[in-house]
């Protein structure tokens, strides 16, 4: 059983915790707000959800998922991250984020950003480019002719293995769409991106070509 921390605690964080919980992990939540407030979620999820501090979550989780605004990366807890492997599912929308001059001219990704304020972090791009309803909906067994891919984006192989591993377990399939670097091509307004938003959805929605 792995234990899953997460930091951020939106549609897609609780769509992945409500996932791992079926396929048998342990979820540690948290938020910016503290853990009382999350109390009815950690209840809702059962006995293998909790609920703590952001830094409790990143100390407990053998995989920690960051869902978070871009604009709060500075105030992520750098040192229980440190020699985690870490899934990030944020995407960068200046209307919400305020404009990041590294992002906006595209010399950065927003993978790599969050990698320099996480830096002894195993990082990993994944699961943000699904819509969260169709998380849910589209997990399917292994073997199953209808199953979903996600891609996944980065630059430690033991961390894309393990998270490979995470999300076979909770219904998908992966690709691999290269380092941090190349993390750009699952990111907001791709062809990837709520790829199944259409409804139209099959067992390659999420593709990288």
């Amino acid at each position: 059983m792995t234990t899953v921390g997460f930091i951020g605690s939106g549609a897609i964080s609780s769509t992945i915790a409500r996932l791992a919980i079926q396929a048998g992990h342990q979820v540690v939540l948290s938020n910016s707000r503290g853990p009382e407030t999350l109390a009815d979620m950690a209840a809702e999820l059962g006995p293998r959800a909790s609920a703590a501090t952001s830094g409790e979550a990143a100390a407990a989780g053998d995989i920690v998922v960051v869902t978070v605004p871009v604009k709060a990366f500075p105030n992520l807890p750098a040192v229980p991250l440190a020699g985690k492997t870490v899934i990030d599912t944020c995407n960068y929308g200046p209307e919400r984020d305020g404009h990041i001059p590294e992002l906006d001219s595209k010399s950065l990704t927003s993978s790599e950003l969050l990698q320099e304020y996480i830096p002894d972090a195993m990082l990993v791009k994944a699961v943000n480019n699904i819509f969260f309803k169709h998380l849910l909906s589209l997990a399917r067994p292994a073997g199953a002719a209808d199953r979903s891919y996600l891609p996944i984006a980065g630059d430690s192989a033991p961390a894309k293995a393990t998270v490979t591993e995470f999300i076979a377990s909770i219904g998908y399939s992966v690709v691999d769409a290269g380092p941090l670097a190349d993390s750009w091509r699952q990111a907001t307004g791709t062809p990837v991106w709520h790829a199944s938003r259409s409804g139209t959805a099959n067992r390659g929605c999420c593709h990288i070509r």
